[in-house]
């Protein structure tokens, strides 16, 4: 049996699932492509290695295309399409562990200042009202980039505080409480919209100027040049600069860092936090809480708490 073929049939399977499985199915096809027309037992376990090691040094995409070929091959081998992996037994050491940027509350504040004066260069396809939108709906709301740029009108509730998240990543929807803060900046924003562009309730939220929505990389490209602008920049050697992304994750630290701070039960939170941030696990959520200075001050700061309290028991 072709290589393809079981591909093809292990890609249907997963998202029969109900996985969406799309990175994952792109990693299959390019190894499809890189193997050529042949069959399973044909692979070469040389051409997988090099499939794997692909240019430049080793990093974490080598184990998630790794990760790709074992649930295949498990799949093909449990079926008899092969008898043998042609995977090598031992992997690389993967790389440290990538560390996401925590915005400082000053940053936040120079990143909306700067963002009308550096959307409105001649650059952007973004107008200066929509940037700023975009980036207090990662922080305020801790939505992930993808269901930002996805928002319709309709899924906007102004009166009630809600924004309504579609079949996000894990295809389920959700219901996102807002404070008044970015209902007000909502409202404001969704009347310059309706100035310049269609507002029906299918249309989406955040628009071009052109009146076309957002793409991711627009979005990120639109970023990029913000954050220079505003001076945000990391100077702890990390390979990437501050993202779009991290937003998100700076919104989580956040919240926990201030329920340290009013003495509520962070572990008891912590699902909930997770249900709002649209996590099936919790480990997610856990992931996201990089400990950052002040989040380990305050960790420390219960710790301590506590231990006195044990000592006078």
């Amino acid at each position: 049996m072709s290589l393809s073929a079981i591909v093809s049939q292990y890609i249907n399977y997963k998202q029969s699932m109900g996985m969406r499985f799309h990175t994952e199915a792109r990693t299959l096809k390019s190894f499809c492509k890189a193997m050529g027309d042949v069959g399973i037992a044909e692979v070469q376990p040389d051409k997988v290695q090099a499939f794997l090691a692909g240019t430049g040094p080793i990093t974490r995409f080598w184990h998630r295309k790794h990760e790709a070929l074992r649930g295949f091959y498990r799949f093909a081998i449990a079926r008899s399409y092969g008898a043998v992996s042609p995977l090598p037994s031992r992997a690389p050491q993967p790389p440290h562990a990538f560390v996401p940027y925590i915005f400082s509350y000053e940053e936040l504040r120079r990143l909306l200042d700067t963002a009308a004066s550096s959307a409105s260069h001649w650059r952007s396809h973004i107008q200066p009202h929509t940037c700023r939108m975009l980036i207090l709906l990662l922080y305020g709301a801790g939505l992930r980039i993808s269901e930002a740029l996805s928002l319709t009108l309709g899924d906007v509730n102004l009166t009630g505080g809600i924004l309504t998240i579609r079949e996000s990543k894990f295809y389920k929807t959700r219901l996102v409480p807002i404070g008044p803060d970015l209902t007000r900046a909502l409202t404001s924003y969704a009347t310059k919209r309706a100035m310049d562009h269609p507002a029906t309730p299918e249309a989406r939220l955040l628009v071009s100027r052109t009146g076309t929505p957002v793409t991711r990389q627009t979005a990120e490209n639109t970023f990029g040049r913000l954050r220079v602008r505003a001076g945000v920049l990391r100077h702890d050697g990390a390979r990437y600069q501050p993202r779009l992304h991290d937003l998100r994750h700076s919104f989580a630290v956040h919240r926990v860092v201030s329920w340290y701070r009013q003495g509520a039960d962070v572990q008891r939170l912590l699902p909930k936090l997770a249900t709002y941030l649209g996590h099936v696990h919790i480990a997610a959520t856990q992931r996201y809480l990089t400990l950052t200075p002040e989040l380990l001050k305050e960790a420390s700061q219960r710790f301590e708490h506590y231990a006195g309290e044990g000592r006078h028991e």
